[in-house]
């Protein structure tokens, strides 16, 4: 019921905090107006806008993307479209070089486990690209782009086939999977160093197996996720045609910028 009053001199500046609690998934709206002296600021008018939703799955960490917004709709209409999709933007990318970005997925149940995997695409990677999420738990993933030619992504859609699944030995029994583990062991070989009285080692590695599961009828769906980019080869520009240097006398030094 107390409304936020504060006496600002010249120059100084105040912060507040909004917080949104949503108890329902809907999406709630709302707006803040400022009070100058008694009367209200036509030019100062917040607005909120904010969506609850009860996702058991969800991906974080991706950014808005501001360049794809239409600028003749209206401010509610952009933020809720951002909120409802999920964008990686990549930027300016070199030719033939690896450029990665980083989200996260969270399994939001308490009791199920679910199965996901990306879909595959010779010039996006996604690693893990296949494994399990734990009830409660989130995974890191990494996006990795590389393209041999010049290319231009624009909102390219890539999907998540995510699923529930149910173990075939008791879940306590169970750890953690995706196609990233493996175990290393050293192993020995029949051949031999000169003057070695002993057998040389060599590196095995040797992929975890993925634990033995079932899907659960009609829980499978899939996650979305929008990647832009442009690859291209590096380019300069120049904003001076001609350097107009000073009259100079000889043995003298003029530098121009």
């Amino acid at each position: 019921p107390k409304k936020p009053f504060l006496l600002l001199h010249h120059g100084q500046s105040a912060a507040f905090d909004v917080i949104f609690k949503p108890t329902l998934a809907q999406c709630l709206e709302g707006r803040i107006r400022v009070l100058v002296g008694n009367v209200y600021s036509k030019k100062t008018q917040i607005e909120l806008v904010g969506e609850g939703h009860k996702d058991e799955f969800t991906l974080n960490g991706l950014e808005e993307d501001t360049k794809e917004r239409n600028a003749k709709s209206s401010l509610k209409k952009d933020i809720i479209d951002a909120v409802r999709v999920n964008h990686i933007q990549f930027g300016d990318c070199p030719v033939k070089k690896h450029c990665c970005r980083t989200f996260t997925i969270t399994n939001h149940t308490h009791t199920k486990i679910m199965h996901f995997e990306w879909e595959a695409d010779a010039r996006l990677q996604f690693s893990p690209k296949v494994g399990h999420l734990h009830p409660g738990c989130a995974k890191t993933i990494t996006v990795t782009l590389k393209s041999d030619v010049p290319a231009s992504f624009r909102r390219h859609l890539v999907k998540c086939k995510v699923a529930k699944i149910n173990f075939e030995l008791p879940q306590r029994k169970v750890q953690d999977w995706d196609d990233r583990m493996c175990i290393v062991t050293w192993q020995d070989t029949t051949r031999k160093d000169l003057g070695a009285r002993w057998p040389k080692k060599e590196k095995v590695v040797e992929t975890v197996l993925e634990p033995a599961h079932t899907v659960v009828e009609e829980s499978s769906h899939e996650a979305k996720v929008y990647l832009s980019a442009s690859v291209d080869y590096t380019e300069f520009k120049r904003n001076t045609v001609m350097v107009q240097l000073k009259d100079t006398l000889p043995f003298q030094t003029r530098t121009a910028t």
